[in-house]
């Protein structure tokens, strides 16, 4: 329904104002900005696109459909021209729309300012022909200031911005409509190419080879505790050795990913030398030789951009990007803050008046830069340089004054934003750097030297509004962390107290994470920021990747498709291509380029591009029509992972059924003859870099028929062990079904013909009828009886598990006893979630595994006796730590341990501890503060959506029963075509009456949709 204002607002004086249709994307917007705009405006939205290239045949119009590029939905022979369709869902709000647009004098296409909000704004004017005048009306927050000016302020509409994003369009069902089918046809089916997924998909596999490749090196050195004396403040400290006899020790950065040393120069401890060194340094004289101290400055980091955003989004509030930019975009439309997808990070005067004025305000003038900070960056495409993602309006609101009116996310999001923007105003950290080198002769004669490096702050500066997050995966230290030492001169004297020998290993690279492959694509210049969330989200959704923890883990599928593109399509995944393709697409946005030029050599071939570019390789269209052939799928399907202790190759097979191991092995029944296949079953859940060698022999040791354990005394079955997709777990062999016996054929007596060919007529119904005899025998195979399973216990390994345990297993849901109140079986089993024991529908989790098999009847019914605890209620864990009373509250304080770390309690109110606070450490002051600054913010908005969506609920169930209560009739009919099927059975000549029956079925589905 469209929003119209009846108020103030209006941008023209005097005389008859003419009235305009203003077309923005939401709802949500709509609603937000109708109120800004005058009585003569009415403001709808389109709700997104309306139109599209077609997703299957059936989107293609009946004249197109005999088009050898319907199925591309692209006239690749006419300048690429596009064939755009309205999709059915839309057609109302387009009727909508034209019927609004009857009564307007001007229309106003106000949707998003980036590229793709230009081309939602020309397939608008494409599909409503308006006879009006149109203005493009654009701006990046949604204020009443902003509104009023961009009301005011319209501009045409920019073609190239169009031609940019439609190439983009066009480009991406070139690349996904040719590509795609190769992988069905040499991977697996329904998986899919992308000019930037592929790219993305191939950044993480790269990163698990590097990982798999990965030889880990030992290295040792000494861990040192050192006394200044009682004067120093801090008196202890720690310091590392770093150097022996004028040779630096080794340290991880010092190995290759081979494992071996890379460096020259360096000595590498191990064990058995550094414990000796230990040993000999216990009371040696140990001196300053230097002490180094130098100031320390940290500068603000920018206000955030969109890539920016969902890193620290992801980093500090676990956030994906998809789920960032979701509720960033509520955010923006409900005017908190500004447009969210751009690449700049400016900010306009009045904005960092705002966060200046703010800064000052809350933390004094002197944590605020003397003067305004600016800042730049290169943008590709100037046009989309819009201002940084920042809290709306010319004066900000405190995090603390939307509290109750935002959703948990939206606070915790809008919070960041707000403190970065204002942080960037702010004044430089200050501190101190101190490094000290401390020289002492071991007992065996060696000189050593041992360091340590310290960091002070003196003045905390934007710190106080504004921490950056550390990636969990790479580590680092953050900026608010601090490393006292003591301040010593050189010659000052020290003593050691404690000398530990510290074994270390190398790492391998860390897996990406979102946050860092967002910064890894950002770096490369592959992707534009507004697209990575959608991104990560298809590679995940496709399953090329999915998460362990934060971590991007690529499947064995990954491995198989990207390894076909660098083999046969390698220009298409090579990153420096990749970003040129951004760089010309950028072109075009800028009028330096021309879309139908580009394609066409994109697509046929051309001379346009570096060398070896796709179009100077003859074009996307001959480049997979000629490597389709060249491609062999057993070897793309084939990943090479080592050599068994016999020189053996051991591959992953990725089959059309999921990946599996596989190695050549000797038939023990033909010695002499050719090496037969061994294959083991890979479970899903199995990292590539967790696949050793060790891990490949065990899984081999439990071939994919089973590990046979012994048969069951009770039933003779034979019980194996296996290792399934989701894990290890045992079954029984049930025996094969003895066939049933076939009924003889009936002599076919032959019948003399009649005119009317009846005679043949019978005999072929008796051929009909031996043909379908199959079928019927299937599905009496399909109702048999199914074998017991059960997955192993936490506690068991398929190696060691016995015919016993398998058994026990096997026994599983265990019948504990009947409760003699409601007379219910009361049952022991084990799920995915653990052991429970269950009742009817009433379940309860179990402490133990053990507890399966040993549980009694009245331990069962004590447990129903307690109230039903939910959730995480059902593992009550002791507190952490108790604390005194709150004053407040007056009521006893206690630190626990909960989901999203530890919090401090009084029994009514939670409050998180924050980054510098410690469990063993935090004072009852400190825990007060927390409880109180919680207490201050309110309660946490629940969703008021919960009872809209339960009326919606009522009247679907309301209108389903309606709908029930209607169907009877209708099954009734439907039930008396099998009498008229019976009937045909009977009577030979009635058969082709017969086969016209299914389509008279068709009609009558079809026929309700007609009448609505």
């Amino acid at each position: 329904m469209a929003t119209r204002k009846n108020g103030t607002g209006d941008t023209t004086t005097g005389g008859a104002q003419p009235r305009r249709l203003v077309i923005v994307e939401s709802p949500t917007k709509a609603k937000k900005i109708a109120p800004y705009l005058g009585s003569n405006y009415v403001v709808e939205a389109s709700v997104g696109h309306i139109r599209d290239l077609p997703r299957g045949a059936a989107d293609v119009p009946a004249k197109y459909k005999g088009e050898p590029w319907a199925r591309l939905g692209v006239d690749v022979d006419h300048d690429f021209e596009a064939l755009y369709v309205v999709s059915p869902e839309k057609k109302g709000k387009v009727a909508e729309l034209k019927s609004l647009l009857k009564d307007a004098d001007e229309l106003f296409l106000a949707t998003d300012p980036d590229r793709e909000g230009e081309a939602i704004a020309w397939h608008l004017l494409e599909t409503l022909n308006p006879k009006i005048p149109v203005r493009r009306m654009v701006f990046h927050e949604i204020t009443k200031p902003a509104i009023l000016a961009a009301a005011a302020d319209t501009r045409e509409l920019d073609q190239d911005l169009v031609d940019a994003q439609e190439t983009r369009r066009i480009l991406d069902r070139l690349y996904g409509y040719e590509v795609s089918p190769v992988l069905w046809k040499k991977v697996m089916p329904k998986l899919s190419a992308g000019r930037v997924q592929s790219v993305a998909t191939r950044i993480i596999v790269q990163r698990e080879r590097d990982r798999m490749a990965f030889r880990s090196a030992e290295y040792w050195d000494i861990s040192a505790t050192l006394d200044a004396g009682a004067e120093a403040s801090p008196r202890s400290f720690g310091a590392r050795l770093v150097n022996v006899d004028g040779s630096r020790v080794a340290a991880g950065r010092d190995f290759g990913a081979d494992g071996k040393l890379k460096s020259d120069g360096v000595t590498v401890l191990d064990e058995p030398r550094a414990r000796r060194l230990a040993e000999a340094l216990q009371g040696v004289d140990l001196t300053v030789a230097s002490a180094e101290d130098k100031p320390y400055t940290r500068k603000p980091y920018p206000p955030f951009m969109t890539s920016t955003l969902q890193q620290e989004a992801g980093r500090k509030l676990r956030f994906s990007s998809e789920r960032t930019m979701r509720v960033a975009q509520r955010l923006y439309e409900n005017g908190y803050i500004t447009y969210m997808r751009t690449d700049s990070t400016t900010l306009s005067e009045s904005a960092i008046s705002a966060a200046r004025s703010q800064a000052t305000e809350l933390y004094g003038a002197e944590y605020v830069h003397p003067s305004p900070r600016q800042y730049t960056r290169k943008v590709k495409n100037a046009q989309e340089a819009h201002e940084a993602i920042r809290p709306a309006g010319d004066v900000f609101q405190t995090p603390g004054q939307l509290h109750s009116a935002l959703q948990t996310d939206e606070f915790r999001l809008y919070e960041l934003i707000w403190q970065r923007t204002v942080a960037s105003q702010m004044a430089d950290v200050r501190g101190t750097t101190l490094t000290l080198r401390i020289t002492g002769t071991a007992g065996t004669g060696e000189q050593c030297t041992f360091s340590s490096s310290g960091r002070t702050i003196t003045f905390a500066g934007f710190l106080k509004a504004y921490v950056e997050s550390v990636d969990d995966e790479a580590g680092g230290q953050s900026d608010d962390a601090e490393s006292r030492l003591p301040a010593l001169k050189e010659g000052a004297a020290v003593t050691a107290t404690q000398l530990d020998p510290d074994g270390h290993t190398t790492n391998p690279p860390a897996r990406y994470t979102e946050a860092s492959l967002i910064k890894t694509l950002e770096e490369l210049g592959i992707g534009r920021p507004s697209t990575y969330a959608s991104i990560i989200k298809t590679i995940l959704d496709r399953g090329y990747v999915y998460k362990r923890g934060s971590a991007l883990v690529p499947s064995w599928v990954a491995f198989s498709v990207v390894a076909l593109l660098e083999a046969h399509f390698g220009r298409l995944v090579d990153f420096d291509f990749t970003a040129g393709m951004e760089d010309d697409l950028d072109a075009i946005a800028g009028g330096r380029e021309r879309r139908g030029d580009w394609l066409t050599s994109f697509y046929f071939g051309g001379d346009t591009g570096a060398e070896g570019s796709v179009a100077r390789s003859g074009g996307l269209k001959k480049m997979v029509g000629t490597n389709l052939e060249d491609i062999d799928a057993r070897v793309i399907n084939s990943i090479r992972l080592f050599d068994d202790d016999q020189g053996r190759e051991i591959h992953v097979r990725v089959g059309r059924y999921g990946p599996y191991l596989e190695r050549m092995v000797k038939n023990d029944d033909d010695p002499d003859g050719d090496p037969i296949s061994q294959r083991a079953n890979l479970p899903d859940d199995l990292p590539p870099d967790e696949l050793t060698i060790d891990f490949a022999e065990k899984l081999f040791a439990t071939p994919q028929e089973g590990r046979k354990l012994g048969a069951d005394p009770l039933t003779g079955h034979e019980i194996v062990a296996k290792e399934g997709r989701f894990g290890p777990y045992v079954t029984e062999i049930l025996p094969e079904p003895e066939p049933e016996p076939t009924p003889p054929e009936p002599d076919i007596v032959p019948i003399p013909q009649d005119s009317d060919g009846g005679g043949g007529t019978k005999t072929a119904v008796k051929k009909a009828a031996a043909k379908k005899a199959p079928a019927k025998k299937a599905a009496k195979k399909a109702t048999g009886p199914k074998p017991r399973t059960g997955s192993l216990l936490k506690s068991m390994d398929l190696a060691t598990i016995t015919l016993e345990d398998a058994l026990k297993l096997l026994s599983l849901p265990r019948v504990v006893g009947v409760d003699p109140e409601s007379k219910e079986e009361i049952t022991a089993q084990n799920g995915r979630y653990g052991p429970y024991l269950k009742k009817g529908t009433d379940s309860r989790s179990l402490t133990d595994e053990e507890q399966l098999f040993t549980v009694t009847l009245d331990e069962a019914l004590k447990i129903y006796s307690e109230p039903k605890r939910r959730g995480r209620q059902g593992e009550a864990k002791p507190p952490l730590r108790e604390l005194g009373t709150d004053p407040v509250s007056e009521k006893p304080m206690v630190i626990k341990d909960g989901r999203f770390g530890p919090y401090v309690t009084d029994g009514e109110t939670n409050a998180s501890l924050r980054k510098d606070d410690d469990v063993a450490t935090i004072t009852d002051d400190r825990a007060s503060e927390l409880l109180a600054d919680r207490r201050a913010r309110g309660p946490v908005k629940k969703k008021a959506t919960k009872k809209a969506a339960t009326k919606k609920a009522t009247t679907k169930a309301t209108a389903t029963k309606t709908a029930a209560n209607k169907t009877p009739a209708k099954k009734a009919a439907a039930n008396k075509t099998p009498a008229k099927k019976a009937a045909a059975k009977k009577t030979a000549a009635k058969k082709t009456p017969a086969k016209k029956t299914p389509a008279k079925k068709a009609a009558a589905k079809k026929a309700p949709p007609a009448d609505s």
